[in-house]
């Protein structure tokens, strides 16, 4: 179990690494001895090992194979033997004299081959525990992930406030110097000293929300300082795709689906089980008997046969057959569920990274010229104070647009990476630096 945990950690590794090209040594990444502080910057590889080392959803899973490992040592046990002793014709008329003690062994003889599918029932819960525990390391990663990505998100947010903020100040100094010059009303000047305040507030709960959003994040691994740094850039490093057939053919491979294998398993383990029990089990019994009346010791041997067995067990045979056949319905209609759930993701990346390309490329660098244009028109008296906040708030919007977008995208791919355990490049494809 733990080699497959170990492969499901290093996929998800490589997960990481397309997702936002983290600084990652594969294989070789340990938890930092000191916590991240403003000159040691979190990366993505460092959330994952202190997630790994100390969530306790995944701790949970060694109790459980222990569990296992012991009703696997005596699901092998033999049927016991059985020491008896009876006594008879004690206080009869004849007194103790014509007591009988009788001293035997018993036992059972299994003829169906329970102790083998005892065992193959056990051995098969570990194999679905495994993969429950594959399943439960994707999706603990895949949070540990997005809550990077809120961090990131948040930390430019908190950059966009900043910048408006900047913005703010300048435009109540040009409106200010205009209204000395009797050139605007003073009503310009108080609405621009009304407008820079509110970017202060807007600065002032962006902080507050990177916080949050930092101490999300660490509460993962039980920690508890906010005092750390991410690398920006990452919001932007967004990979390309392979298709939808191709992501799809790997999500049939996720451990969340892969774990029905297992289960059907289990189930056909235990209808095996419940099979073997229709079986005649002979009980034996042999001893010795001493009458001390007669003062003679003789053996005693005895045989048990159980009527009808397979009649008994009939219903424990079909419901164990049912629940075989649960298995693979359930298994059909989970994979719908993730095709739809797998196309909308990938729609949405796609969209994502459309609105991420348009932004950037068109979008905010007209938009930012547009401004510039506005506020040498405003100066000379052409532009009024409202055309000039209204470029200013276009442009603010469009980043923030531009901001959402990425983070949208980099949430659609962790959650495509988690629903196929595997990166999004398509083979052979390179991630954009």
């Amino acid at each position: 179990m733990l080699s497959c945990f170990a492969r499901t950690v290093g996929v998800l590794y490589w997960c990481a690494r397309f997702l936002l090209v983290a600084p990652l040594m594969f294989g070789g990444a340990q938890v930092p001895a000191q916590p991240p502080d403003a000159g040691n910057p979190l990366t993505l590889t460092e959330a994952i090992d202190r997630t790994l080392a100390q969530n306790p959803e995944l701790a949970v899973f060694r109790f459980r194979d222990a569990a296992l490992a012991g009703r696997a040592q005596t699901a092998d046990l033999r049927p016991p033997l059985i020491l008896g002793g009876e006594l008879e014709n004690v206080g009869g008329d004849g007194g103790s004299d014509a007591a009988e003690l009788t001293v035997s062994l018993s036992s059972v003889i299994e003829l169906g081959g329970q102790r083998a599918a005892r065992v193959d029932v056990v051995s098969a819960r570990r194999s679905l525990l495994a993969a429950e525990e594959q399943a439960a390391a994707l999706d603990l990663l895949g949070e540990v992930i997005r809550r990077y990505v809120d961090v990131l998100a948040a930390r430019e947010r908190l950059a966009l406030a900043s910048d408006s903020a900047a913005l703010a100040d300048d435009t109540l100094l040009a409106v200010e110097q205009r209204v000395q010059a009797a050139a605007s009303p003073r009503s310009e000047a108080l609405r621009a000293r009304a407008a820079r305040s509110r970017a202060s507030l807007a600065v002032q709960s962006r902080q507050r929300q990177l916080a949050a959003r930092k101490l999300a994040l660490v509460s993962l691994w039980a920690g508890d300082s906010t005092a750390f740094s991410v690398d920006p850039a990452g919001l932007y490093r967004l990979p390309p795709s392979a298709g939808f057939a191709e992501l799809y053919a790997r999500a049939q491979r996720n451990p969340a689906i892969a774990r029905f294998a297992s289960e059907e398993r289990l189930r056909a383990a235990e209808l095996r089980l419940a099979e073997t029990e229709s079986s005649l089990d002979i009980g034996w019994s042999a001893g010795i008997r001493h009458s001390r009346e007669i003062d003679e010791t003789t053996l005693v041997a005895g045989v048990e046969l159980p009527l009808f067995p397979g009649r008994r067990n009939a219903g424990a045979v079909a419901s164990a057959l049912a629940e075989r056949q649960q298995v693979a319905a359930e298994r059909e209609a989970a994979l719908l569920r993730l095709k739809s759930r797998l196309y909308r993701a990938v729609s949405g990346r796609e969209q994502a990274l459309a609105a991420v390309e348009m932004l950037r490329n068109d979008v905010v660098p007209i938009l930012s010229e547009a401004l510039a244009e506005v506020e040498r028109a405003y100066r000379r008296g052409r532009y009024s104070y409202l055309e000039w906040v209204a470029a200013r708030e276009e442009l603010i919007g469009a980043r923030r647009a531009k901001i959402e977008a990425a983070a949208a995208a980099l949430r659609y791919g962790a959650e495509i990476e988690q629903m196929t355990a595997a990166p999004l490049l398509p083979a052979g494809a390179e991630p954009k630096k």
